[in-house]
Formats: C-alpha cells, structure tokens, sequence
C-alpha cells in the first residue's frame, strides 16, 4: 500500500486538506483505480493519480505514443515517440519514476465485450481517457450492470465535458446521451484541434471526483454534467436527471446491447493519427519474433516484446501481440484491410 510504507512526509500536505484525511488517504492507498486511454486525458489522470498514492492503477490503451500527442500528452517524450512505445509501457515508465509505491497493471489492449470483464475486474473507480462513444457505452454499460462508478470525460478545441456515474444514483451516460451524435456534427482533434489546458483541465476534474470515491467521500461527488471553454473562460454545471424505469435504456431498462454485441473483425480510424485500427474476427495470440522475421524481406523492422512494426508501401504497419494490427498514414479503411490481409493474414 503506497500510504502505509511511505514515510509520513510525502503525502503531509494531501493529508491536511480537510477534505482528505488520515483515513481519506488510507482507503485511497488501499484502492483500485483503471485509466481507459492513456491519451490527453488519461496521461494526466494517471500522473495525479499515482502522486497521490491510489493502491493500484491499471493503465489500458491500445495505441502508441506518435509525436503529434506530445504537444497535450504529458507523460510521454520525444524518444517515446521516435521508439514507437504502446502508451501504457511509456506511462507505466515514468509513473513507477513518480511514485514507485504503487502498484501499475499494464494493459496494452483495446477494451471490447470480449475482454471488458477481465479488464475492469477489481475496479473501484474507472476513469474515461476514450475518444469514441462506442467504448464509453461499453464501459458505462459494464459499470451500471456491475455497480462501478466511473466518471466521463470529453475534450475537444477549448471545450471540455465531465460527469462522474454512480450507478443507482447518478444518471448514467445513456440518461444524457441516449445516442452517440452523428459524426458530421462531432467535432474531433482532428477536424476542430485541441489545445492542452482543455485536456488537462478535465482530466483535473475527473481526477477529483475519482479521489473523492476512492477516499469514502462518495457524498461529495458532483451529480451534475460540468462543460467547461477555456479559451472563453466560461464553466457552466449542467443538472441532469436519472431516467428511471423505463426512461434510459441502460440503468432503467438494463439493457446491455453494447456488452453483449460480437465484436468480431473490426476497422476504426483513430482520432488525430491518421492511422486505422484492425481488430481481428477471433482472439489470437501472435508470435512476435516468427512474424518479424517473415516480414524482414519486406522492409525495415523493429520489434519489441509488445510489438512488430514495419514500413512498406508507404505506410507504418505495427503488429501487437494480442492481434491487433496498426496502419499509419493512412484513414481509408479499406487499404488498411487490404495491407493487414497480405502481410499478416486474416
């Protein structure tokens, strides 16, 4: 436990705040925080986090740290970047340098109905460093279903969103957000840009409601939806109401269609890289040094124990253990397929 075998002085000052404690402290060293998405969001959390000695923190992330991410990114380095690290092996990096009393689970994955369970198993509190809805229903579905909070999160330009979920009491995501807004009116990174207070400014938000359960101070939670714009300085607390009964699908109607959907073989563009996600039909374990040295003769390879990477006909194709294949370079979805199929196979 990160309190108990600290000396008294590290966390002397957190234990003043009235809010905290001696006892406040002591539940936070004991507890199990998981960091879905270690990107803007997620790189900040997980560093206050761990400064503040949470028991456990389990980092899950499927991509790598790319040298566009380090302008908001906090955790990650100019030689992350040129190495291709997955994010959560970097963050566990210089976290486990920050504070070498917590315990950090590194998941290089990516969170589908396949293996959320064993992912979010133990969780006391989950955190949202996602940039896409279909997971945030999938997590806000596992955490009705299963009695965890887990407080939301979105930045994108200057304009930031948070709201913390306890289930039975607070809405939950779907009370808020029946549906995911169509994508032409979704801004992204991409498209609108995001500057780095947004993301860091949220994901101080987030982190206080999270402490505040870890701690017992789940009374202190914010129950409402907090929008924020930094470039206008304006903060508005939106109220929003638990649909019951048979108002929200999720937490009224226990409907799970995210969770019990087959994720199968999937392609998804990532937000801001350029690259496309290849996620394939069944669960395979891949042997990273044998497929390396299949694609030697096809272009200049690096590999490591998480990773093959190799760039050939002008695109960056990175290989994880677990299956998963990345494409840089390019957002058509089909190509990306098309080069997954005939370097790596179905």
């Amino acid at each position: 436990m990160a309190f108990m075998d600290e000396s008294p002085s590290r966390y002397a000052r957190q234990i003043r705040f009235a809010g905290l404690g001696p006892v406040g402290q002591s539940r936070l060293a004991s507890g199990t925080a998981v960091m879905v998405g270690l990107g803007a969001l997620g790189s900040v959390s997980s560093d206050l986090l761990a400064r503040a000695g949470v028991g456990v923190l389990r980092l899950i992330d499927r991509d790598l740290v790319d040298e566009s991410n380090l302008h908001r990114q906090l955790l990650y380095t100019e030689e992350d970047a040129r190495q291709g690290l997955p994010k959560a092996v970097a963050a566990s990096r210089r976290l486990a340098a920050a504070n070498s009393g917590v315990e950090l689970q590194v998941r290089v994955e990516d969170l589908v109905p396949g293996n959320i369970d064993g992912l979010l198993a133990g969780a006391d509190v989950i955190l949202d460093g996602t940039d896409n809805f279909e997971t945030r229903y999938l997590i806000n579905e596992w955490s009705v279903r299963e009695g965890i909070p887990w407080i939301y999160g979105a930045a994108v330009a200057a304009y930031g969103l948070v709201m913390p979920v306890l289930p039975g009491d607070t809405a939950c995501l779907s009370c808020v957000f029946e549906s995911a807004p169509p994508p032409e009116l979704s801004p992204t990174c991409e498209s609108a840009g995001v500057i780095g207070p947004i993301t860091s400014l949220v994901a101080s938000l987030q982190t206080a409601e999270a402490m505040k359960i870890l701690a017992g101070r789940s009374a202190r939670v914010s129950r409402v939806l907090t929008a924020v714009d930094v470039w206008d300085g304006r903060l508005q607390q939106i109220a929003v109401k638990r649909r019951q009964n048979a108002g929200c699908p999720t937490c009224g109607q226990h409907r799970f269609p995210h969770l019990a959907s087959e994720a199968g073989e999937g392609a998804a563009r990532l937000c801001g890289r350029n690259a496309v996600q290849i996620r394939p039909r069944e669960s395979r374990t891949v042997d990273l040094p044998a497929l390396a040295r299949r694609l030697r003769p096809a272009g200049p390879v690096t590999q490591n124990e998480y990773l093959v990477r190799v760039h050939l006909e002008g695109l960056d194709l990175t290989v994880f253990a677990d299956g998963r294949s990345l494409v840089a370079g390019t957002e058509d979805t089909s190509m990306a397929r098309s080069l997954v199929s005939r370097y790596v196979g179905a």
